[in-house]
């Protein structure tokens, strides 16, 4: 969770307001792809409002050509508008699944862990756990490292989200 934008000068927060129609995805991508600008997240999710639906995109790059490739985004047929959230005042956030194989002697230790960073176990069987913990990608980041020391089976990550905060528009 972040209540302000990252502060490095390479790091864009992008949210796209769309048409919820077939090839809108691929059009976004080949934007960023035409500039080769690697997609270093993206959520797609239904909006508020039917027939529509919101992208979070993050991506790192020089500002110049990103300030151009939003440019390009907006100007997309179905692209109703495209933000760049960078310097601006946004609530922030990531999911994580981390699957854990673990020896009944380890889950004290792991569940200290997870408890300290106000995860959930969601799913525990006989050999494993899977935790799920939400917050700053710094937040997942850390409680990854600490969980290395186990044996991680699998992680899966959401990507950040992101809304406006105060009336701003997302």
């Amino acid at each position: 969770m972040s209540s302000a934008a990252d502060t490095s000068a390479d790091f864009h927060r992008i949210s796209l307001y769309v048409n919820n129609e077939p090839g809108v995805l691929a059009r976004v991508a080949m934007v960023f792809s035409r500039r080769g600008y690697n997609i270093e997240s993206l959520v797609v999710s239904a909006a508020a409002t039917a027939g529509y639906s919101r992208m979070t995109i993050t991506s790192s790059g020089d500002p110049t050509i990103l300030e151009q490739m939003i440019k390009q985004l907006a100007k997309l047929i179905d692209v109703v508008h495209a933000i760049d959230h960078t310097g601006h005042e946004a609530y922030e956030t990531e999911i994580a699944l981390i699957k854990l194989t673990c020896e009944s002697e380890e889950r004290a230790e792991i569940l200290q862990v997870v408890e300290h960073f106000g995860a959930k176990v969601v799913d525990f069987t006989r050999d494993s756990l899977v935790v799920r913990v939400y917050g700053s990608s710094e937040k997942l980041d850390a409680i990854r490292n600490l969980l290395a020391k186990f044996k991680i089976a699998e992680i899966v990550r959401s990507g950040k989200i992101l809304m406006a905060r105060g009336r701003a528009t997302t």
